[in-house]
């Protein structure tokens, strides 16, 4: 409840569970990348919060937000919900913050 929303309101406002709400928070099922603009929309947040990005500073934030509107961020979003390990996922998240620190 972090944002106020129970996970039983969320699932309700999608139409679906409130256990596949706690699935896609545990990473357990996937999510495809128009539902999870759907939740953005329903929390009232951009979808770069779910990316960590909420949690920087607001100087950073505008960067992310116009990476976000291109088509190309649509493109590597579905195609990182499309892989099911969420190991590999982390390890791909590790991958691109470690070419984005060599890069700096």
């Amino acid at each position: 409840m972090e944002l106020g929303v129970s996970q039983s309101a969320l699932g309700d406002a999608l139409g679906v569970t409130f256990q596949q709400i706690q699935k896609y928070e545990k990473g357990t099922n996937r999510i495809s990348a128009s539902r999870l603009q759907r939740i953005a929309d329903e929390l009232k947040v951009p979808v770069a919060f779910f990316f960590g990005a909420a949690k920087q500073s607001e100087a950073t934030d505008e960067p992310i937000l116009e990476f976000l509107k291109t088509t190309s961020a649509l493109h590597l979003v579905q195609a990182f919900t499309r892989i099911g390990d969420a190991k590999v996922q982390s390890a791909l998240v590790r991958l691109i913050d470690a070419l984005a620190k060599s890069d700096r």
